[in-house]
């Protein structure tokens, strides 16, 4: 067990997916295969050339009698017309929304505490976790602005815990009308599914990050394996503002010899992200931190490896948003094959897509500009958390608001100490 909590499961099998080239086959193909059930979070899932086709699998399933639930954030996929989620309904597909709030002036307006989770789980047997969403702009052909990723495959034991926090989040609002019940009597609503057997040697841990009993623990696994490290840290991380304990632990990584290398966007998606990364380059090179820029295209990606075993894969970015308001979810890995892996393909991005920043491309630092970049860095560390100060899970009628108080509930028995 690790000390945030969350379980190490051993005997999985993993696949690294890179981008939507080698996602979206990958899941089409088992809804299309699914016996049983389907689960499905995503932050993003848009009416477009990657959307349909997604819509249209698991209307079929939904047509074959399957169960489907299929949960979106309230922002991240605020303009599905009625039409396209009519045509869930109607074959049977549970739809919910995470945090639905009407448009002001055909803006936004729930800005911060999103559902940022990208999970499906398919029949119980066979998981999809990463950061890919389900939009057109995670594959090539969509152009310029075609977003670098990753996501990952997982068979194996660690998958039942994935299933039985999906199935609980969808079943949070019928948990809460038993609060008076007995804690034994909430258990039985959530019966334990049997183990599924080893499907392969990998070491893996589901981690989840929310607004109730699992608030920083995606952070601490990351500052855990951070202090642990005596080889190597490579993080890609696409909005990448974290708070001082994490930057202090790679600070102190590198002075102490470990080879501390960030890859962070060199081309934003959006204008902000490059600029306020900037203003910890100075902080973090000057304790001997490596920090190179993708420049090939938008990077999203969620990942990192540290040493010859510990790696993850997931939905979190380190910004403020995810460490601290957002729901998220990562693998974390303990297997020295999966960690090679994605080390190589972090490799290639350097080699051949990134620039290294030097001293001369980092902004001078005048007394006036530290003073800004101090006021601006704990003002946008924080201000998110102090806007949505107040837990927010609130959703309408049939709408769905997941997080894992529900799950806590269902699998702490007397001297069990473990997480989802």
């Amino acid at each position: 067990m690790s000390r945030a909590g969350h379980d190490w499961v051993d005997g999985n099998r993993v696949d690294l997916l890179e981008n939507g080239e080698a996602y979206y086959p990958r899941v089409l193909e088992a809804i299309a295969s699914a016996q049983k059930e389907i689960f499905v979070e995503t932050f993003i899932l848009f009416d477009d050339k990657i959307g349909q086709p997604f819509q249209q699998a698991l209307v079929d399933a939904g047509r074959r009698g399957l169960r489907v639930e299929l949960t979106v954030d309230g922002y991240g996929s605020a303009n599905l017309t009625p039409g396209f989620v009519k045509e869930m309904t109607d074959a049977g597909i549970g739809f919910h929304v995470y945090r639905p709030q009407p448009k002001l002036m055909g803006v936004r307006t729930n800005l911060f505490r999103r559902l940022h989770r990208k999970l499906v789980v398919v029949d119980g047997r066979l998981a999809f976790v990463g950061g890919i969403n389900i939009s057109h702009d995670h594959v090539a052909d969509f152009g310029p602005g075609s977003k670098q990723d990753y996501a990952v495959v997982v068979e194996g034991p660690v998958v039942r815990d994935i299933h039985r926090f999906c199935e609980l989040s969808v079943a949070r609002d019928a948990l809460k009308t038993q609060t008076r019940q007995r804690w034994w009597q909430r258990r039985r609503a959530a019966p334990t599914a049997p183990a599924l057997p080893a499907a392969g040697r990998a070491r893996v841990m589901f981690v989840v990050r929310d607004n109730e009993r699992h608030p920083d623990d995606i952070e601490r696994e990351y500052r855990l394996a951070i202090k642990a490290a005596r080889r190597r840290i490579v993080i890609a991380n696409a909005y990448f503002f974290p708070g001082f304990r994490l930057l202090r632990n790679l600070r102190d990584a590198a002075r102490r010899g470990v080879d501390v290398r960030l890859i962070l966007q060199g081309k934003p998606d959006m204008w902000y992200v490059k600029w306020i990364a900037e203003n910890l380059y100075e902080y973090l090179m000057k304790a001997g931190v490596t920090i190179y820029e993708y420049c090939e295209r938008p990077l999203h990606a969620k990942v990192a490896v540290i040493d010859e075993e510990w790696a993850t894969v997931g939905s979190s970015n380190l910004d403020p948003l995810s460490l601290y308001l957002n729901l998220e979810s990562n693998l974390v890995f303990g297997d020295a094959a999966f960690n090679q892996h994605l080390a190589a393909s972090l490799q290639h991005l350097v080699q051949h897509s990134c620039r290294k920043v030097e001293w001369t491309a980092i902004p001078k630092r005048d007394i006036s500009r530290q003073l800004f970049n101090f006021v601006t860095y704990h003002l946008g560390r924080r201000f998110p958390a102090w806007v949505g100060w107040r837990p927010a899970h609130a959703q309408g009628p049939g709408q769905s608001a997941p997080d894992s108080r529900a799950v806590d509930d269902q699998r702490r028995a007397p001297g069990d100490a473990g997480n989802p």
